[in-house]
């Protein structure tokens, strides 16, 4: 058969059209790996850990304050999981100068007059015990400033001391727990737009710590406090920690006991308003850990291979407050982590990229760990100088909201990287993840990687009743995670893992930013 030359203008035509073509191809959004992800979930959903990693962490090691020995049992347990699925370089990577450590040991509260009653109660984190049981008509004094010191000075010699006002507890009409909804996936879509990036303020002696002077120098037995202005009602009592108490060369803080509200409201109307004599009996156990002042991060690796020195991470922190036993925060961010690398592991994947696991301690008091973590690895913060290993890292995955069920994933402002994970959340539409949004999202230590130009995520979650009523109360216990939600979250957070492993290129970054100062937290 003859074959006709095609004219060379329509040559030129078809050359230009296939090289549009492959320039828009190369631009397509990642496509999810759907065999991959097929057997992510069947193996997370099928024969999922997560519930029972949990539950470990919570019921059985418990509340976790940094330096704890409860902390490092926790810390030594999950490098176990770590080293019985395969995973190497598996360590407990110290870092200097985390303080002091503490640990609640017994606390016991009671109403002896004028009608006996068993009182809510647990110690401020980092308080002092008491000097055996202090039993006592309680007072209550209302010291608004350092004039008002004189009417007390003399009278609080082993007292038991009310000093807040008492707290309103309000009916509730709306319900405590509650999912996204359209309208509220909307919403996350729509970035604000800020003048500055919110921070702490840097810490300034106060009245506060004029207050504590006093009661030192007073000799008091023991302070009482009532649960904070946020969630204080039913019995539910938010922790609150002593400002600078893990630094070695201050005084052991005070011994104080935080009541619930309506504990503290009915002994404060007791004395105050009917004026009636009443009787109470307080102790306080807790125990300082001062030998070893670091703290420890928990970090294991599953290798790369073709780009094995490039690196994807995941984590969130292991440390937590001890009302409760720290189950929603964050036993299920760290089970949701390590479930992630199981599946991974289970299903025998050589990934392109070394995959990262870091549970991080010290978050709950400032994202010590994770900040220490950053200046030895990557760079100084503060002045934007990088260490080589800072351009390694492909991207950084958190877990740290409760246990809801991931909704999505906020962007944190990187409109590169937005196109992509979309794609990566459409084979879990059926389990409700959706949305990428642009937005920023704070309070847990992918900050501490975003603030250094390190692509740092954290995903949209299912409020559940994490804000209402679990956050840092003695409500947060095993009994208030929902398993089922994090199962669906361990499989997407290996999914997300996975393809930020096998992807071509790294993860798109934003510009490098300004040096930052961090807020003084202590």
């Amino acid at each position: 058969m003859k074959h006709s030359r095609l004219p060379r203008h329509s040559l030129v035509l078809i050359i230009a059209a296939a090289g549009l073509l492959s320039a828009a191809q190369s631009h397509v959004p990642d496509r999810a790996d759907l065999n991959m992800v097929n057997r992510i979930r069947f193996e997370g959903l099928e024969h999922s850990q997560v519930g029972k990693l949990t539950a470990f962490l919570s019921d059985v090691i418990g509340p976790r304050p940094t330096g704890s020995p409860e902390l490092d049992r926790a810390n030594r347990w999950a490098a176990e999981r770590m080293r019985e699925w395969g995973m190497t370089n598996v360590v407990l990577e110290p870092y200097e100068n985390f303080g002091v450590g503490w640990a609640p040991r017994y606390v016991s509260a009671h109403l002896l007059k004028p009608h006996y009653a068993p009182l809510v109660g647990f110690s401020v984190e980092w308080g002092s015990s008491t000097k055996g049981k202090i039993s006592g008509r309680p007072v209550w004094v209302n010291l608004q400033s350092k004039t008002d010191f004189e009417a007390w000075r003399g009278k609080l010699k082993g007292k038991i001391v009310l000093y807040q006002p008492p707290q309103p507890v309000p009916t509730h009409f709306t319900p405590d727990a509650r999912r996204h909804d359209e309208d509220s996936l909307k919403r996350l879509a729509e970035t604000p737009v800020s003048a500055t990036r919110p921070a702490d303020p840097d810490y300034v002696r106060g009245f506060a710590d004029d207050l504590e002077d006093f009661f030192r120098s007073e000799g008091i037995g023991v302070l009482v406090s009532s649960s904070g202005a946020r969630l204080r009602e039913y019995g539910t009592v938010l922790a609150t920690g002593v400002r600078q108490a893990r630094d070695p060369k201050r005084a052991r803080p005070l011994p104080e006991i935080i009541l619930a509200a309506e504990h503290y409201n009915r002994i404060h109307r007791i004395i105050e308003e009917f004026k009636e004599p009443a009787e109470m009996e307080v102790e306080i156990r807790n125990e300082f850990f001062d030998k070893d002042p670091r703290g420890y991060n928990v970090v294991g690796e599953i290798p790369g291979t073709d780009k094995k020195d490039e690196i994807v991470m995941l984590g969130g922190h292991i440390d937590s407050w001890s009302p409760g036993t720290g189950a929603a925060d964050n036993a299920a961010g760290c089970a949701v982590s390590l479930e992630a690398v199981r599946i991974l592991q289970a299903l025998g994947i050589k990934p392109r990229r070394t995959i990262r696991v870091v549970l991080w301690s010290a978050e709950e008091k400032g994202w010590v760990g994770s900040k220490a973590y950053v200046a030895a690895h990557f760079g100084d913060v503060e002045t934007m100088t990088l260490k080589p290993e800072h351009a390694k890292v492909s991207g950084y995955f958190n877990y740290d909201n409760g246990s809801g069920r991931i909704r999505g994933i906020y962007c944190q402002s990187n409109a590169a990287v937005q196109p992509i994970f979309a794609e990566w959340l459409k084979p879990f539409a059926d389990l409700g993840a959706t949305h990428a949004v642009l937005r920023d999202t704070g309070g847990s230590d992918h900050g501490a990687l975003d603030y250094i130009g390190i692509p740092a995520f954290q995903f949209i979650q299912d409020p559940l009743d994490y804000s209402t009523r679990i956050h840092h109360t003695n409500m947060d216990v095993f009994d208030h995670v929902s398993v089922e939600d994090l199962m669906q979250s361990a499989v997407i957070m290996a999914s997300f893992v996975y393809h930020a492993a096998m992807r071509g290129e790294m993860l798109p970054r934003k510009p490098l930013p300004d040096k930052f100062h961090y807020p003084v937290r202590r």
